[in-house]
C-alpha cells in the first residue's frame, strides 16, 4: 500500500475548472470519500487518479512515484489501481469465480494459486456457496460483492470506487455500506470513495472531503464534518441543518428575530454579521412559553408530518424565518398554533466559510 497524493490538481474543460485546485494528502490504508452533488467534480478527481483523464495543472503521486502532471500520465493499466464503477461490469459468460479469477490470469498466476485465492476472496465476501453461478443468477447486492472480490483479489496499492452502490435499492445499499467498511477493515487498502450520499460516506469512511464547484469545501472525520460543519454549503449539505443570520451583539451573542442567541465555536466581531447553523433534532419545541431558559424563539407552526417514530415539522418565527424541527411523535401540534423554540447555545455553531 502506499499514500496518494494530489497537489493542486486541476481539470478544466475549455474555460470551465471541473475540478480547481485540489490538494489532498490520503495516508496509506485510509477509506476517504469525495462526497458532494452532482456536477461538484468527485467523480473527475476520482477519473484522474484512475489514470482515465489529464490534470490540466498539478500533480498525483502514489507514494512517491508522480502518477499525472501536465506533462506525463501513467496509463491506468501501470498505476495498480483497481476501480469499480456503479455497473458492476462483470462478464456475463463466466461464472462468479471466473470473474474473481481474471485479473490473476491477466497476471499469469498459477492455477493453483489462483483457486485458492479466489476461495478465499468469495468467503471473504460471503460467497463461497456461489462460485459456480453466473452474474444473471445472483441479486444485485451479490453482484456488488463479486466486483469487489474481483477488485482487491490483484492487491492494488490503491481500490478506486465510483459510486457503488447506486444502483441498489435502499436495503441492500444500506447493507452494503457496511460490507464496504468491513471488507476495507480487514484488508487496508488505500481506498477513495465517490458517493453523493452522506450516509454512506458517514458509515464507510475514515476521512470525508465535501466538493463543492470543484473545490474541497472542509476535509475531516465523519464527526467533525456533521458536528463543526464550517460553510453555509457543508452544513446544508450534511444533516439539512437550519441557517440563521443575525447580526453580532457582541462576541458570543448575534441578534435573530427578536431574540438574543448565543453561539458556540469562533468569536464573533462586534457589529458585523453572522450565520449559524442548528440541526431540526437539537430544537426543542413547546407549545407553552419556556422560562428560565436563553436562546429562546417564538413562532408558529406552518407545518408538521407524521414519520412514524417523529414528526417534522416547519416553525415560521416572529421574524418571518421558517426553522425545520424534529419533535418526538407523541408531540402532535397542530398547525397555525403558537409555540417556542429553544436552540441549545452548544448546538448553535457559528459558520466561518
Amino acid at each position: 500500500m502506499a499514500s496518494v497524493e494530489l497537489r493542486g490538481l486541476t481539470k478544466r474543460y475549455g474555460a470551465s475548472a471541473v475540478v480547481d485546485d485540489i490538494s489532498l494528502k490520503i495516508e496509506h490504508g485510509m477509506l476517504v470519500c469525495l462526497l458532494g452533488p452532482s456536477g461538484c467534480g468527485k467523480t473527475t478527481t476520482l477519473r484522474l487518479i484512475a489514470g482515465f483523464v489529464e490534470p490540466s495543472a498539478g500533480e498525483i503521486l502514489v507514494g512517491d512515484r508522480l502518477m499525472s502532471s501536465p506533462q506525463r500520465t501513467v496509463p491506468p493499466e501501470r498505476r495498480n489501481m483497481s476501480m469499480i464503477f456503479q455497473s458492476y461490469a462483470l462478464w456475463p459468460h463466466m461464472t462468479v469465480a471466473e470473474n474473481v479469477a481474471y485479473g490473476l490470469r491477466l497476471r499469469r498466476i498459477e492455477s493453483g494459486a489462483i483457486k485458492e485465492r479466489v476461495a478465499n476472496f468469495l468467503a471473504a465476501v460471503r460467497l463461497g456457496d456461489l462460485a459456480n453461478r453466473y452474474p444473471g443468477e445472483l441479486s444485485g447486492g451479490q453482484q456488488q460483492r463479486v466486483s469487489l472480490a474481483r477488485a482487491l483479489i490483484v492487491e492494488p496499492e490503491t481500490l478506486l470506487l465510483d459510486e457503488p452502490l447506486s444502483n441498489l435499492d435502499a436495503n441492500l445499499r444500506e447493507e452494503m455500506r457496511f460490507e464496504v467498511r468491513r471488507l476495507h477493515d480487514q484488508y487496508r487498502y488505500t481506498t477513495v470513495y465517490v458517493t453523493h450520499d452522506q450516509s454512506e460516506a458517514m458509515t464507510t469512511a475514515d476521512l470525508i472531503a465535501v466538493m463543492n464547484a470543484g473545490k474541497i469545501e472542509q476535509l475531516g472525520s465523519p464527526e467533525e464534518i456533521y458536528d463543526k460543519p464550517r460553510s453555509e454549503f457543508v452544513a446544508r449539505f450534511i444533516g439539512a441543518s437550519n441557517i440563521l443570520h443575525g447580526k453580532n451583539v457582541d462576541e458570543a451573542h448575534i441578534a435573530f428575530d427578536g431574540a438574543k442567541l448565543r453561539c458556540s465555536g469562533a468569536k464573533l466581531s462586534s457589529g458585523g454579521m453572522t450565520s449559524l447553523s442548528v440541526r431540526p433534532h437539537d430544537i426543542r419545541l413547546s407549545a407553552a412559553p419556556i422560562s428560565g431558559a436563553e436562546n429562546v424563539v417564538s413562532g408558529k407552526v406552518i407545518r408538521q408530518v407524521f414519520l412514524g417514530g417523529h414528526r417534522d415539522y416547519v416553525v415560521e418565527t416572529a421574524g418571518g424565518t421558517p426553522l425545520r424541527v424534529v419533535a418526538p411523535a407523541e408531540q402532535n401540534i397542530a398547525p397555525e398554533t403558537a409555540v417556542w423554540l429553544h436552540l441549545p447555545p452548544e448546538c448553535c455553531h457559528v459558520l466561518v466559510g
